[in-house]
């Protein structure tokens, strides 16, 4: 069987970075046209994967139209701990990643090295970044369900004999249909 390979290209931001970046980090980024000229050479290949992580700003504002531009998708790493800090993705940017078919995947809580954490750390940098990552990506739509729930709930009320008996630490209470 022939072995597959497949070429992984990761940015860590475009253009001019709009927060303070950790040491080394500045090699990773890259102009807009840098980008575009890389995409445009990618959009050819038959076995890319494209990443690009820490969540920063350009993610949403320069990657994503670039991306779209050329039918390309991303995954793209947050890091939980900076949404809407500036210069880094906030949770609608997040959902405007993930609603054009990017993924969207965890870098941690504070882009800490996993390696030798304590368990609070740990928990932290791999459970609960990816719980707050997740909570960002359905933000949106919990209204709507909510929405949909009242007016299911209001429903059932309006179909079947419903009734309640409230008491009140004042010690009255309320009785809405109730025998």
């Amino acid at each position: 069987m022939p072995r597959r390979h497949v070429l992984n290209v990761c940015f860590h931001g475009v253009g001019t970075p709009q927060r303070e970046l950790e040491a080394g980090e500045g090699t990773y980024w890259v102009s807009t046209d840098r980008l575009r000229s890389i995409l445009d050479e990618l959009a050819g290949w038959p076995a890319v994967r494209i990443s690009f992580d820490d969540g920063n700003a350009s993610d949403a504002e320069i990657a994503l139209p670039a991306l779209a531009e050329r039918d390309l998708r991303a995954d793209f790493f947050v890091v939980a701990g900076r949404l809407g800090e500036p210069g880094s993705l906030d949770e609608h940017g997040v959902r405007e990643l993930r609603r054009h078919g990017m993924g969207i995947g965890s870098h941690g809580m504070r882009h800490r090295s996993w390696r030798g954490m304590d368990p609070a750390t740990r928990d932290s940098e791999l459970v609960a970044a990816r719980e707050k990552i997740a909570a960002a990506v359905s933000t949106a739509h919990r209204q709507e369900a909510f929405t949909l729930c009242a007016r299911l709930v209001d429903e059932v009320k309006a179909r079947l004999p419903v009734w309640k008996h409230q008491l009140f630490t004042d010690g009255t209470d309320e009785r809405v249909n109730a025998p």
